[in-house]
């Protein structure tokens, strides 16, 4: 099977992505290097349906019994979304385990976001830990990885949320952090529209360069830390890999069972995720997410190709309501409107124009640190 990189426009001929991936790549049969690396991981992290069962069985007795004795046996991640909700739902409802949940209020939560918060904790009987940012380094932080001109403007929160959750495991000795990430329908994401979520050095980098405070108070670790709590036993387990999860059929579930209700968009629980992935990114660098999204759920057969072309060709939000989000982040950063169109305007960068781990002689070393439970688990999976 040949692989070549395009020179002009080309789209997949099995799933939706593009060249608006700089790094894509297609076969002879016009197949792109997303869905071969789809199908790739599903086999290796998906159960199938006749294993399933045993599996989970067998995760849900390992937690159960790392956390005996203990207030909570595990942590869980609470954005108000729907992976994050389901989550809350099939972990303290239907699976009997005790889990903290934990949120981090960075500031831009939508009015929905904290109700449904609200909802599902009152309906599920669940601790939350809200961990609230400062304000002002925060929003120091989110200039300065707009002037650095990278499409990561979301990586700071993704990094702090990581944080948190990994403090709270360490505080309430929990073995057991259960995130709300999935293969089925969350594979497929070209590393070029975002990346660096671990990476404190270039995070901390970018502040450096382009922010007017210290960044006393944010949440964070450095990849030893992260390292060091894996090594020390502290486990993080995508636990939707573990059931037949399928959207189409959880957002109804949710609104029965929790009170939950829609946002209506992808990351609508978060105003500044809302702008950012349906104005910043596609206005600015060309990314639309939503693409990378319907990829995945066409591969897993929850959606037809055809389905999938037809969303996109629809806008992501409205002129309307990307002009209303525009003028509010502005506000709310401390800029004027005419100071943000000129940070947009700003030359494109990535994350390999400022440090990072990834350009750091050792890193190759700690990466293996990193993957050896993965290969592991391929091994057994083979």
């Amino acid at each position: 099977m040949v692989t070549t990189a395009p020179t002009s426009y080309r789209i997949c001929t099995r799933c939706v992505m593009d060249t608006s991936d700089p790094d894509i790549t297609f076969d002879d049969q016009g197949r792109c290097n997303h869905c071969t690396e789809y199908d790739r991981l599903v086999k290796i992290f998906v159960s199938t349906e006749a294993e399933r069962q045993s599996r989970l069985d067998q995760l849900v007795a390992r937690i159960a019994a790392a956390g005996k004795g203990r207030e909570y046996d595990c942590v869980i991640g609470l954005s108000g979304g729907v992976d994050s909700s389901y989550v809350a739902y099939l972990v303290a409802r239907q699976l009997g385990l005790r889990p903290l949940a934990v949120h981090l209020d960075n500031g831009w939560n939508s009015n929905l976001a904290v109700s449904n918060i609200e909802r599902i904790v009152n309906h599920l009987s669940i601790d939350l830990f809200t961990e609230v940012l400062d304000w002002d380094e925060f929003r120091d932080l989110q200039l300065a990885f707009l002037r650095a001109s990278t499409p990561d403007s979301e990586i700071p929160t993704d990094h702090a949320i990581t944080a948190v959750l990994m403090d709270q495991a360490r505080r309430h000795r929990i073995r057991y952090i259960i995130g709300g990430s999935n293969i089925r329908t969350e594979a497929i994401m070209p590393a070029a529209w975002s990346q660096g979520i671990r990476d404190w050095r270039y995070i901390s980098s970018v502040q450096r360069r382009f922010g007017t405070q210290s960044l006393t108070t944010f949440p964070h670790f450095s990849i030893f830390q992260f390292a060091r709590r894996k090594l020390s036993g502290q486990r993080w387990v995508n636990i939707l890999d573990y059931v037949d999860y399928r959207k189409s059929e959880v957002v109804p579930l949710l609104e029965r069972e929790l009170g939950w209700e829609p946002y209506g968009t992808k990351h609508g629980e978060s105003v500044y995720t809302r702008f950012f992935q349906n104005y910043i990114l596609p206005t600015k660098f060309g990314y639309d997410k939503r693409r990378g999204h319907l990829a995945s759920l066409v591969c897993a057969g929850e959606i037809s190709r055809d389905e999938a072309l037809a969303t996109l060709e629809q806008p992501a939000a409205t002129a309307e309501q990307n002009e209303q989000d525009r003028l509010f982040v502005a506000k709310k950063l401390g800029v004027t409107p005419d100071e943000f169109d000129e940070i947009m305007a700003l030359p494109k960068k990535t994350m390999y124009d400022y440090p990072t781990y990834e350009t750091a002689w050792w890193h190759e070393a700690m990466r293996a640190v990193y993957r050896a439970p993965r290969l592991l688990r391929t091994r057994r999976a083979r």
